[in-house]
């Protein structure tokens, strides 16, 4: 057994790619990893399904115009994120109201969005897909399409034994993509192997990290199945009340999903409205807030004090033990170039 978790720790590239590519390979778990909550008895994992699912992550046709694809707003560089605006921005030019969350180890949430409105991966893509503010279509037009090309009935065949595309089966590959970004091979993850070592700094800084932060950032996903005030106020212009919009439940209101600490380096602008670029502005929210505010969480109070500029930089330090490069700039994740063009074969 010893010598299994060495070789899954030193080939962490491969066994990413065994739940995505392998023909109905069961997906790996982490040492020491939670059971994920994806069920893959609904979905069984095979090689022809991830690559039809990325190949529909990064084209732009499931969009009403043909402009937008899924990649627009989900970036492999930055976590699966976008960076150069703090809302998504969506199909002419239209502005959300929420900074795009990232989509990593996405097997081990119960909840997507930033309110938790949809509970299976398989059924989140038909938001972003029919979204007037992100890719505007129509589920019955992406099948049209998709139906019209030998590409695409090709490849549906391969994936499913059924040339004839259907929602269950578009949505179903998509997932197949998502499911697989599993990110486990950072800094962090090798010193738990054993295979690395923090610095004194990096040490300090977790820590720093578990006294502060770990109640709602737990290891080893450095996330948490909850929904949670962080400290931020109502913004009239966005009237985003969180996780109220979905339950309607007074007490929700201003709750929103904690999102993972991995790759989080390279995921800026941060929080759900993406009002802060740089780490270092979200610690000083967190040791500024007041606790007669109504949007606060009980465990922000333990994180309610200013850190020294040393604590902080240890803080961070550690945070950047979360960066996982072989994820970042993974291949396997990346646009389809080859196959890309293929996609457009409308006959």
């Amino acid at each position: 057994m010893k010598r299994m978790a060495i070789i899954f720790g030193s080939f962490v590239l491969s066994w990413i790619f065994l739940a995505g590519i392998q023909e109905e390979t069961p997906f790996y778990i982490p040492e020491k990893w939670p059971k994920p909550h994806y069920d893959f008895t609904q979905n069984p994992h095979s090689k022809d399904k991830f690559e039809l699912g990325r190949t529909l992550f990064y084209d732009p046709d499931l969009s009403r115009d043909s402009t937008i694809s899924c990649a627009n707003c989900h970036l492999q560089y930055s976590g699966f994120t976008h960076i150069d605006h703090s809302l998504s921005h969506g199909i002419d030019g239209k502005i959300g109201t929420r900074n795009a969350p990232v989509l990593i180890n996405l097997a081990w949430q119960q909840f997507f969005h930033w309110d938790g409105g949809v509970s299976s991966l398989t059924k989140q893509a038909i938001n972003p897909l029919t979204h007037a503010k992100e890719m505007d279509n129509r589920l019955d037009e992406v099948l049209r399409r998709l139906n019209q090309s030998s590409f695409y009935r090709n490849r549906f065949y391969l994936a499913f034994g059924d040339s004839v595309i259907e929602t269950a089966s578009l949505l179903k590959a998509l997932a197949s993509f998502t499911v697989s970004l599993v990110s486990a091979n950072s800094k962090y993850d090798q010193v738990k192997r054993g295979e690395s070592s923090f610095t004194n700094q990096e040490k300090s800084g977790y820590q720093l990290f578990k006294k502060y932060c770990a109640s709602c950032h737990q290891e080893p996903l450095f996330m948490k199945n909850e929904f949670k005030s962080n400290g931020i106020a109502l913004v009239p212009a966005l009237n985003d009340y969180g996780r109220m919009g979905i339950t309607n439940r007074k007490e929700d209101s201003l709750l929103f999903k904690i999102p993972t600490l991995r790759n989080v380096e390279f995921s800026f602008p941060y929080m759900h409205d993406g009002r802060y670029k740089h780490l270092k502005e979200v610690l000083n929210h967190y040791g500024n807030l007041h606790e007669q505010q109504p949007y606060f969480s009980k465990e922000l109070k333990k994180l309610n004090r200013v850190l020294s500029s040393n604590e902080q930089k240890d803080l961070i330090a550690f945070l950047k033990t979360l960066s996982d490069q072989e994820f970042l700039f993974n291949p396997q994740f990346k646009y389809p170039k080859n196959e890309r063009n293929a996609s457009f074969q409308k006959n």
